[in-house]
Parts: structure tokens; sequence; C-alpha cells
């Protein structure tokens, strides 16, 4: 009997450059349709999570179903803002780069929920560690757009001394780990901090982003282990905005299943949710880190939404994706539903959205003029080369401190 020949399955995206893009292949199931277990469930019990997808904001802007957290009018606006103020900040920083004042740039347009919202479901003092698209932990948590930028321009003023790439951030004070740009790297890293909590009995449990492309790494699974294994109190969000760079997310296993469903096999509960929903974003994150804090262990969240925008700066989409596809993605815009939601409530209007608008603009436009005032990438002022022989030893050896002197720094 004849054997039919191998054949090698190599994922491709269902649109390129000139198609129209349709995302009527998807199963997205109704607002309000998917259950929320008690927070001690065990993860065999919250499996459908992992392969259905967490929404409460109907078409209408209604909140609907059990995972609704029924937040108040005042944290709805504050997150609103947040939003449009992160939005405000990422358009000022890209024209900055686009004018030579910095080299590199990465916007998270159509993600502003995921940070945002995340930041206010968790504890100001919970370790944050990033990835290179959530600012808007940093902006909910109200830390200084001035200090931000200053670290994009790498300036006299960067606390830096401009030795990260733009947009890799860091402040303890902020409960913000040092954005790094080997990718993966931050998961085993939450996961360690979170273990190190528990064994001081702390009570900050850490919280981990990673781009689903990133979860080819074996940094994602070694973090699962040892979460899973160790109990740690610690939440891993996967944000699958569809593109890593310039690959879909089927290279890194999107087609077969959902990110979230990576979770199962290591014993952990996995919740896909809709990211582009800051009221489900919030509840799931508001659940896993109830877990966390009572000693039931890790959720993996699987952040499902788009990447509108160019993965950087250094980059050209129009090469391997259609340029309207960010029109045609069918859960909307995160800022427009939020806004539309508190206008169902009766607490927003249209004047009230425009003046927001413009006092964000204006808020952003202040603050890049004062960063600009102590330099920009281009021109100057930097950190004075003196900062080379710094922040390495507690108490620097003579042979820097000699090398210093020679140099007459």
């Amino acid at each position: 009997m004849a054997k039919e020949p191998l054949r090698l399955q190599i994922p491709e995206p269902k649109f390129r450059p000139g198609a129209e893009p349709d995302f009527r292949h998807l199963r997205l199931p109704e607002a309000g349709a998917m259950a929320r277990p008690a927070i001690d469930a065990p993860a065999h019990e919250t499996e459908e999570l992992a392969y259905g997808l967490v929404r409460v904001l109907d078409e209408q802007g209604r909140a609907v179903g059990p995972w609704d957290p029924a937040l108040d009018s005042e944290t709805l606006r504050r997150g609103l803002r947040a939003m449009m103020l992160t939005r405000a900040y990422d358009d000022r920083m890209y024209r900055a780069q686009r004018l030579g004042k910095t080299s590199f740039y990465m916007k998270c347009t159509g993600e502003e929920a995921i940070g945002v919202s995340q930041a206010f479901a968790l504890d100001r003092n919970d370790m944050l560690f990033p990835t290179y698209r959530q600012q808007g932990l940093l902006i909910a948590r109200e830390w200084p757009l001035v200090d931000m930028m200053c670290q994009v321009y790498s300036n006299s003023r960067d606390r830096l001394k401009g030795r990260q790439m733009p947009i890799m951030y860091s402040s303890k004070e902020a409960s913000f780990f040092s954005i790094a740009g080997n990718l993966g790297i931050q998961y085993p890293q939450a996961v360690g901090w979170a273990m190190a909590s528990a064994y001081k009995g702390d009570t900050r449990i850490a919280a981990a982003w990673i781009g689903e492309g990133a979860t080819a790494e074996p940094d994602f699974h070694h973090a699962l282990t040892f979460a899973s294994v160790y109990t740690a109190p610690v939440v891993l969000n996967v944000v699958n905005n569809q593109w890593a760079i310039s690959e879909f997310q089927g290279i890194a296993g999107g087609e077969h299943s959902t990110f979230a469903a990576r979770a199962t096999g290591h014993g952990i509960p996995g919740i896909r949710v809709d990211g582009n929903d800051f009221l489900a974003i919030y509840a799931a994150t508001q659940w896993a880190a109830e877990r966390a804090r009572s000693n039931l262990g890790p959720t993996l969240i699987e952040l499902f939404t788009y990447r509108v925008e160019a993965h950087s700066t250094a980059d050209d989409p129009s090469r391997y994706r259609p340029a309207d596809e960010a029109k045609a993605w069918p859960l909307g815009d995160p800022i427009d539903r939020l806004r539309a939601h508190l206008v169902v409530l009766g607490e927003w209007s249209e004047e009230r959205q425009n003046a927001l608008q413009a006092e964000v603009v204006k808020t952003v436009a202040a603050a890049q003029k004062e960063a600009e005032s102590y330099g920009t990438l281009n021109e100057g002022p930097w950190p004075s080369a003196s900062t080379m022989f710094e922040d390495v030893f507690n108490d620097m050896p003579w042979h820097l401190r000699r090398q210093r002197q020679m140099l007459g720094v």
C-alpha cells in the first residue's frame, strides 16, 4: 500500500498587503457569556476560560455578565483619562523621534486599556515586570511624564544616565522593574521575585507581561514551571496583539490553540480576555490578584488585542499586513469603548470628551517642553562621562578612581 507523502505546515497569516481583511473567522463569545468561578476554584474547573473570551462591555456600551467589576464612575473617568494621556504621550514622543530628538520609540496604540486597567486592579506596591509596550502602567500610577521623556531623550536628567534604550523605563519608586530588550526574561524574574516575597512572608505580589511571540522563548516555559511548582503569587500576562515584530501570532503557535491554554498543562488557571475591554481586563486581573494574595498561586492571562501601529519606529507594517487591517479589528478601540460606557451611564458627554482631549494634549506638551529644556539625544546636554564609573560598585575601587582621574572627569 502506497504511503501518503508527509507535508510540513508552515503558518501563514490570513491577510497579506493588498488583501481585504476579514475577521469573521474569530470566535468571539457575547459579552457576559463567560462564567466567573470562585478564586479558589481548581485549575481544571477554569479550563473553559482559557478557550473562551471574557468580555463585559457589549456593543451598546453596557456592562453585562458576572465579570462586571462594578467600578464607580470616578474610577472609570480616571481610567479614561489615563488611557487618553497615554495615547497623547505616545503621539508626542513618536513625533519627537521623527524629528530626530531621540533614536527610537514604540507606541501602544490600541492597547492602552491593558497597562492602565491592570495598574488600577493591582495594588500600588505590587511589583511590575513589563515588556516594552506597557507605558500605561507608569502613567496610571501617575509617574511624572517629564521623567519618562527624559529617559526617552537620554538627556542630562535621565535617571538611567543614557544606559538604556529609549522607552526602556525603570522606577524602583513606582515598583516598575527595568525593561529589557532581551525578550522573555521578565517572566522568570517576576516568578523569582514573587517566590521571594512569599518566602519572606511579605504581602506584595508580582505581575509580568510578555508578547505572544516571546511565549516561544524558553524563559516563558521555565517561568510557568517554577510558578506552578512553588505556587508563586504572580499574575503572568500574555499580550496577544496578533503581531510579533513582522511575524503573525501563528508562528508562536496561536493557530492551534490559545495562549491562555498553555497554563493548563502546568496546572494553573488560564484566562483569555478581551484586551480592548477596560472592565474585562480589570475584572480578570483583580480575580488573578486575589488568587495570588490568597496563596492560591499564579494565573496566566491572555489579553486578546491588536497592535494598531508599527512594532516600533524601525518597522514598516505595510510590508507584511493590509494597511487597513486595524480598522477591521472586531473588538474596537479601548478608549472609544470606555467613553461609550460612561455615556450610557449618563456620566459623560461629547463636550467633556473634547475638553479632556484638549487637557491631556496640553499636559503632554508642557511636559515635553520641560523635558527638552534638559536636553535631547541629538543636541544634548547628556549625562556626564563620569557617570560611566558609577553604579557598579558600592565603594568605587582604586583602579576605577584612577581611570576617572586620568580621563579628567
